[in-house]
């Protein structure tokens, strides 16, 4: 598990990785295709990686449905098109219709995710797994759906991931990574490092809300559970293993945990978490324990209006049409600035930046996450995106595209296995990722903090992506704050121009509250 955490070009050329000119021939145009030896890497290591990167985050069919899936529409109907409610009332909720509409997400979010996976591995040649994002599902799930039907929602999903392909094509997506100045470029990283390791502690509840205080450790200030045990021993574990060379030290965590969790809930039957609060030393999200295997049902496939949600009452809206518009564009900056985020981290992680900190055949990358949201919103899953747990399977090894396509073959049988994936518990696969913040904050000894101009958008970029909650809010914060900065310094020329494009964007994202609530106001006027 080599650690390589930099953008310089000294990158290129450590031990253990082929310098300039010295990389061994490829054994084969399978080899040459993914470039498997000239990244320095085996077939092996890459197919750990890729399911270091799936167990990692294959909590997102689970955690998918429970969002897209249990949400009515304006209709009062699942997304499944059946009604949520038994009464006119909407007080008694059916059971039945909630669990199967739950079961269509889960097998139509594995289906997406393992073909856009797939489809980054052949032709973005990248380690880089796609799944419907958290955060964008619930934008989704709970700004638009209660507007409108659920085919009208998903319609939406697909316009956004059509203008966004567009920029990508255009080359305006590319060209804006590119005049994002390097330092911040370490900054996304790092800040990533700690929000992945932030996630991880607060999916395994080591790390929860509290009273009097924003959040606190474990439950009431102490270590409690079965749970949490299971977490402890997985991170001793992997950091034993790390720390002796072990190779598939991620893999061998995620695994030893998994089968230590069947045997602690067979024995104690801790159970779930539950909604209101009780039992908080039970298992996070997935309760361990084996199930029978079923079959998918992918009926939600192709369910969308692609304009419908334009036309609300039978007839066009200016002002509904605006609101609609600021939606869609929060959807768009988030897929797209996320995505360059995941992609500089993933990138830095295995030393596959180049001197400029730009990944490798960077428009197929951002090409593949662009139609990744049009499949989304076709599969009725939401916008699917570029998950940062693939910094996971990087950690353990992954360099090459073939990893991709290991990680979407798996989410392929998870489709029709996914209750045996679901037995993973978020406190084991979790270990994995609080390592792999530890792994990328390394980079941050790269940074010049004696430059303000630098050293505090810097700052900013870390510090709020976990505190917020979000890589978008992180990266937009430090983009302003280095646009001002240059501007009352006078040193404007020192800024790229599409910087200023940007940075005008990232006014527009964090004033949309401000904007909807105005324009709500009209429409009732």
């Amino acid at each position: 598990m080599r650690r390589v955490v930099t953008n310089s070009p000294k990158a290129a050329h450590r031990p253990g990785r082929p310098g300039p000119g010295s990389s061994p021939a490829p054994t084969s145009g399978f080899d040459r295709y993914f470039d498997i030896t000239k990244r320095g890497s085996s077939v092996g290591q890459e197919v750990r990686g890729g399911l270091v990167t799936f167990f990692a985050m294959a909590y997102i069919i689970a955690l998918n449905p429970l969002i897209i899936g249990t949400q009515a529409d304006r209709d009062g109907n699942l997304i499944s098109g059946a009604p949520k409610f038994l009464d006119a009332a909407m007080t008694q909720v059916d059971g039945a219709a909630v669990g199967a509409s739950i079961a269509m997400v889960a097998a139509a979010t594995a289906l997406i995710a393992g073909i856009m996976t797939i489809l980054m591995g052949v032709v973005g040649r990248f380690p880089m797994a796609i799944a419907s994002g958290l955060g964008l599902n619930a934008l989704v799930a709970y700004s638009l759906a209660p507007d409108m039907t659920w085919p009208q929602a998903m319609g939406l999903v697909v316009w956004e991931g059509i203008i966004i392909t567009v920029l990508v094509l255009t080359g305006f997506r590319t060209a804006v990574f590119k005049a994002v100045p390097p330092p911040l470029r370490t900054a996304i990283s790092v800040g990533i490092g700690l929000f992945i390791a932030f996630v991880g502690l607060v999916n395994a509840g080591v790390v929860r809300p509290a009273q009097g205080t924003p959040v606190t450790l474990g439950v009431e200030g102490s270590m409690k559970g079965w749970p949490t045990l299971v977490f402890l021993l997985g991170m001793i574990l992997l950091i034993t293993l790390y720390v002796l060379k072990v190779k598939g030290a991620m893999l061998i965590s995620i695994i030893s945990a998994t089968v230590l969790s069947l045997i602690v809930e067979a024995i104690t039957h801790v159970g779930g978490q539950a909604p209101d609060g009780s039992n908080p030393t039970g298992w996070a999200l997935n309760v361990p324990s084996l199930q029978s295997f079923s079959w998918p049902d992918l009926g939600l496939l192709g369910r969308i209006d692609m304009v419908g949600a334009f036309f609300p009452d039978g007839s066009f809206s200016v002002t509904s049409a605006l609101a609609l518009i600021v939606l869609v564009f929060s959807l768009l900056l988030a897929d797209f600035f996320d995505t360059m985020g995941t992609m500089v981290a993933v990138g830095s992680e295995g030393g596959l930046n180049d001197a400029n900190g730009m990944p490798p055949r960077t428009t197929e990358i951002l090409l593949v996450d662009s139609l990744g949201a049009m499949a989304g919103g076709l599969g009725s899953v939401s916008s699917t995106t570029s998950y940062v747990e693939s910094t996971a399977g990087v950690g353990e090894g992954a360099r090459t595209g073939l990893a991709s396509v290991v990680t979407g073959i798996a989410f392929l049988l998870a489709v029709f296995v996914a209750p045996l994936v679901n037995l993973v518990p978020f406190e084991a696969a979790s270990p994995v990722l609080v390592f792999v913040g530890f792994l990328m904050i390394a980079q941050i000894n790269e940074i010049d903090w004696s430059r303000a101009e630098i050293g505090i958008p810097v700052f900013l970029t870390i510090i709020l992506m976990p505190f917020t909650y979000s890589i978008t809010v992180g990266i937009g914060a430090g983009f302003l704050c280095y646009v001002f900065i240059r501007l009352i310094r006078g040193e404007m020329k020192k800024i790229h121009p599409l910087m200023y494009v940007v940075a005008g964007m990232f006014v527009l994202y964090f004033a949309q509250g401000i904007i909807l609530d105005a324009l709500k106001a009209a429409a009732a006027s």
